[in-house]
């Protein structure tokens, strides 16, 4: 039996995951003596409209960070590893290649990050990009399943030295939360339901989202920062 869906779509998701980190957000700040604003990071494609509303909220820059899962061949839906536009390398613990699968590996090491070089170069032009030294860093994706692209997305953006990482998702499975904890200095996820097939189960509709529809959310949104900071 499937679950209920938890959001009829990816905007009312992301509305509701803006409601919560904008309480969280305003919090934090009250409390820190940290002067550090947010950027909202989003993985591309299906976190972009998640991830807008919350940057819309915030008042803030939305960029993206891009990651891609590694396959093989043989099961193109088992993520062995991930890769980050800028080559940082997160690979299972599950993973047992003998020698010979070695060059197999690496082979899908390159296809997965050449995927992620062409996908930010497709959509970077959406957007100036912010210094995240120091900045309140929020990594949004429309839903965490093995977790291994949002953590090496997590690493990469940790290593440009941000003054705190949240990794936010409207849903994940309860059980991935310690494995992901080390990677963040907070986890905000709005559903953690013990039964997850897929995160596509927990939306009404789940549609792939377009570059160009990508392109549109990042563009829409520079556009709106824009308006605001010159009045």
């Amino acid at each position: 039996m499937s679950p209920a869906p938890l959001f009829s779509d990816r905007a009312d998701a992301g509305e509701q995951l803006a409601q919560s980190l904008s309480k969280l957000v305003i919090q934090f700040q009250k409390t820190t003596t940290i002067a550090c604003k947010p950027i909202v990071y989003a993985l591309p494609r299906g976190g972009i409209p998640i991830a807008a509303p919350v940057a819309r909220k915030l008042g803030c820059p939305l960029e993206i960070v891009v990651a891609k899962k590694i396959t093989t061949p043989q099961n193109p839906e088992l993520a062995i590893g991930a890769v980050t536009s800028d080559g940082r390398v997160l690979w299972s613990k599950q993973l047992r290649l003998g020698k010979k699968n070695l060059s197999q590996r690496e082979a899908a090491l390159h296809q997965a990050q050449e995927k992620a070089k062409t996908q930010l170069a497709e959509l970077e032009v959406g957007y100036p990009r912010a210094n995240p030294q120091g900045a309140l860093a929020l990594l949004i994706d429309d839903g965490i399943a093995t977790g291994m692209t949002i953590k090496a997305a997590a690493q990469a953006i940790r290593a440009n030295y941000p003054a705190q990482l949240w990794i936010c998702a409207p849903v994940a499975p309860g059980g991935i939360m310690k494995w992901l904890a080390p990677e963040c200095d907070r986890l905000v996820v709005l559903k953690t339901p013990t039964q997850f097939l897929s995160v596509s189960r927990f939306y009404l509709e789940f549609p792939q989202v377009t570059t160009k529809e990508a392109l549109v959310y990042l563009q829409e949104h520079n556009y709106y920062l824009n308006t605001i900071n010159s009045e």
